[in-house]
C-alpha cells in the first residue's frame, strides 16, 4: 500500500501496469474506494501506465477536519500528480470523480491529456436531495442508505446473478466513514459545472451504464452535449458502476479511446465543432461515434 501527504490530507493511492506507458488517472464514485477498478486494471495493465486513489474520506484516505467542494478534491488529485512527478495524464472519472475530473480539464487543462466521463453530469442532483442524504447518514450512518444506494448502483440482473458479489460491494460502501461521505455530499451539493465545461479542450469520451438510476443516460448525454469534442457511449445491462459490471467493455472503450488515432480524431472534431457553432452559445451537437 501507497501513501501520500496531498493538499493536508493523506491519499491512499495504487500504481499498476506499464511504467513509462501512456498515463490513466482513475477518480472514484461516490461510497466506494479503489477496488471498483480491478478488472479494467487486469485489462490495461499490458499497456497503460495506471494510477488509482481513495479519494479524502473514502477507503484508506484521511477524513477531511473541515467540509469540503468539488475544487478541494480537484486540489487533492494535483497534489498527488506533482508527488510523482506526473505533470499530466488522461482522467477517467466516476460520478462525483467525474466531477473532480471535469474541475481539474476547466481549472488546470494542462494537466489533462483526455478525459473519459463516466455515469456523471456537470451537476448531479438537487440541495433538498443531498441535505436529506446527509442528515440520514450523520445520524445513522451509511449503513441505513445501503440498501437504497444499491439498488440505483447495479442493474436487476447484476443484483439476481451475481448475489455474493453485490453483498461485498454493499459492505464497502457501508464502511465508508460518515464524515466522509457527508462531506462528498455536500462537495456533490455545491458543484454545478453546467456552465464551465464548454471550455473543456481535452478530447472526452462520455459513458453511460443504460440501467444506471443515480445519474441517468439521458442527464449523462446532455453533460457531453455541452463538452467540445466529446463523444457518448452507453453500456447496456449496466448501472451506475459499468467498471463492476462490464469490465471488459469499458477497458475497450477506454483503450480505444485513449490510442493515438482516437485522439487525433478527438481533436479534429472538436475543430469542426468549433467552426461550425462560431457565433452561437451554449451546447453543440452530440457525437455519437
Amino acid at each position: 500500500m501507497a501513501f501520500a501527504r496531498s493538499n493536508g490530507i493523506v491519499l491512499h493511492f495504487r500504481r499498476a501496469g506499464r511504467r513509462g506507458g501512456p498515463r490513466i488517472v482513475f477518480a472514484n464514485s461516490l461510497g466506494s474506494d479503489l477496488a471498483i477498478w480491478d478488472e479494467v486494471a487486469d485489462a490495461l495493465a499490458a499497456d497503460f501506465d495506471l494510477l488509482f486513489y481513495d479519494k479524502r474520506g473514502h477507503g484508506l484516505s484521511e477524513v477531511a477536519q473541515s467540509p469540503n467542494g468539488i475544487a478541494d478534491h480537484a486540489a487533492d488529485l494535483v497534489g498527488l500528480l506533482d508527488h510523482l512527478g506526473w505533470r499530466s495524464a488522461a482522467l477517467c472519472g466516476l460520478s462525483v470523480g467525474g466531477l473532480i475530473a471535469m474541475e481539474l480539464a476547466v481549472r488546470a487543462p494542462e494537466r489533462v491529456e483526455r478525459l473519459v466521463l463516466m455515469d456523471t453530469a456537470a451537476k448531479i442532483g438537487t440541495p433538498e436531495a443531498w441535505n436529506t442524504r446527509i442528515e440520514a447518514v450523520m445520524q445513522r450512518g451509511v449503513a441505513a442508505i445501503g440498501d437504497q444506494i444499491m439498488e440505483r448502483w447495479f442493474s436487476a440482473g447484476f443484483r439476481d446473478t451475481r448475489a455474493d458479489a453485490f453483498a461485498g460491494w454493499q459492505r464497502m460502501l457501508e464502511r465508508t466513514p460518515a464524515t466522509g461521505y457527508a462531506d462528498t455530499c455536500r462537495a456533490l451539493r455545491d458543484a454545478d459545472l453546467t456552465g464551465a465545461i464548454a471550455g473543456i479542450a481535452a478530447p472526452t469520451l462520455v459513458i453511460a451504464g443504460e440501467e444506471d438510476q443515480s445519474t441517468p443516460p439521458e442527464l449523462v448525454a446532455d453533460t457531453a452535449r455541452r463538452i467540445p469534442a466529446a463523444a457518448f457511449r452507453t453500456i447496456a445491462g449496466a448501472g451506475h458502476l459499468p467498471c463492476i459490471e462490464r469490465p471488459g467493455e469499458v477497458a475497450s472503450l477506454l483503450h480505444h479511446f485513449l490510442s493515438s488515432t482516437v485522439a487525433a480524431k478527438g481533436d479534429r472534431l472538436g475543430r469542426e465543432r468549433a467552426a461550425s457553432s462560431a457565433g452561437h452559445p451554449g451546447p453543440g451537437p452530440h457525437f455519437q461515434e
